[in-house]
């Protein structure tokens, strides 16, 4: 089994135009979370996967690896689906599936969620949790929160905050997910044929789909909390955290 990591990364942003190469210390975002990721030793390849000849340039200038991608993408998701057909990964293999907007990336992460894949060749996917501390995260719909079942598969996924708890002897413990995807190939390019339903649709969340239609998902929680760049706001809070580093 092979290990692929994929950073799609597309140009256009909503709340932020361009980010991917916004400069942080020196270096476009994309370089940092790329240079992060590689840290990885379960990482066998790592590939930025863009429809955008700015973005393309500038991985090749700082020695990385790149594919250019269709520019009819509806998501990162369906990006990395057309990179792993470009690189011909084989049904078997893994790939991680890393966000371009997270400079304080930690490869960590990536050894967390490909762990599970290395001892149950049957798994397809996989996802990572992170403790919610505040009551801030957890009634925010950005923050995806997640519930697990005993055996660590994901029973649904929620902007909402879940479990409701009438009563309970003790307090209850929240997740949300953060950060990389983890799928086998041959699994990532079926999921991207199977169209959305109504939960996805509903709360604007992918992973349903695969819920929705039967398929499990292994949860892993992490070690690492997770700090993406959708504001100014948290450019300028990511700036100040690497330039302490």
């Amino acid at each position: 089994m092979k290990v692929f990591g994929i950073i799609p990364a597309r140009y256009s942003s909503t709340r932020l135009p361009g980010k991917i190469l916004v400069d942080i210390a020196g270096k476009p975002m994309v370089q940092h979370v790329y240079e992060r990721a590689r840290r990885s030793p379960s990482l066998d390849r790592l590939i930025v996967a863009t429809d955008d000849d700015r973005i393309y340039r500038k991985v090749l200038e700082f020695g990385g690896e790149a594919v250019q991608t269709s520019p009819r993408h509806p998501s990162g998701t369906d990006r990395a689906a057309e990179a792993v057909q470009i690189l011909g990964a084989r049904e078997s293999d893994l790939i991680v599936n890393i966000q371009g907007d997270q400079p304080l990336f930690e490869p960590g992460m990536v050894d967390e969620i490909v762990g599970p894949f290395r001892d149950d060749p049957e798994l397809s996917m996989g996802a990572l949790v992170y403790p919610i501390r505040t009551r801030e995260e957890l009634v925010n719909p950005s923050v995806v929160k997640v519930v697990v079942d005993r055996l660590g598969f994901a029973l649904y996924f929620s902007r909402s905050p879940m479990p409701y708890v009438i009563a309970s002897a003790t307090p209850p413990r929240y997740f949300k997910h953060i950060g990389p995807y983890a799928y086998r190939a041959g699994f990532l390019l079926r999921f991207t044929r199977i169209e959305p339903g109504e939960l996805e649709r509903a709360e604007s969340l992918e992973q349903l789909r695969a819920l929705e239609n039967g398929y499990r998902i292994r949860i892993v929680e992490t070690r690492y909390d997770s700090r993406e760049v959708d504001t100014p706001e948290d450019l300028e809070e990511v700036r100040r955290l690497i330039s302490k580093e």
